[in-house]
């Protein structure tokens, strides 16, 4: 499903209320100073998030991709935005979330803690095979101690990995410690 913003070019400079500031650039495309509204922006933001095609309307007609946000640190609304063109058969390289699915056995049964190493994957692909997240099933974690590898990931047609390691842990299963109560406190001065 590909979400759709619209924008209106800007002059350098220039603010609006309720307006964001944004860019519009790429491999081959004139970089544009534009205006998104805030509001939208921030729905589509929640909803495409940054590995997803977005579709421009009003001054512009582009797919992008959001590659880069600028957020207020106090109020946390965002104050720029980049989009980047994606042209037609050009792969990008994007960050997409993963999506952590099933029931571990090691977790309900044996009483294991499930520790996320990452929450998110390293890929390339065309603008249109871009996923909005990719689904890791942890029920294969039925051990103490197993560990779900990026090698396991199954990643959709036309995507590879982008600098991964095929052995670096994805999702793990390691047992219950008890804390030692019993040991003296350090006092602090």
């Amino acid at each position: 499903m590909t979400s759709t913003i619209n924008v209106t070019n800007r002059l350098k400079g220039e603010k609006k209320e309720g307006m964001t500031r944004g860019v519009l650039y790429g491999a081959h495309a004139k970089s544009t100073p534009i205006f998104v509204d805030t509001i939208e922006f921030k729905k589509l933001l929640k909803t495409a998030g940054e590995s997803s095609i977005v579709k421009l309307s009003g001054d512009s007609k582009e797919n992008v991709l959001i590659h880069d946000v600028q957020m207020d640190p106090v109020m946390y609304v965002p104050t720029h935005v980049d989009f980047y063109v994606v042209e037609k058969g050009q792969k990008v390289h994007v960050d997409v979330h993963l999506s952590f699915v099933g029931v571990s056995p090691a977790v309900k049964n044996l009483g294991g803690n499930l520790v996320k190493v990452m929450h998110e994957i390293s890929i390339e692909a065309e603008g249109t095979n871009i996923p909005h997240e990719i689904e890791v099933d942890i029920s294969r974690l039925d051990t103490l101690n197993s560990n779900i590898l990026v090698k396991d990931i199954v990643l959709p047609e036309g995507t590879t990995l982008y600098h991964m390691q095929e052995n670096e842990v994805v999702a793990s299963v390691v047992s219950q410690s008890e804390e030692d109560l019993s040991a003296p406190v350090a006092v602090v001065d």
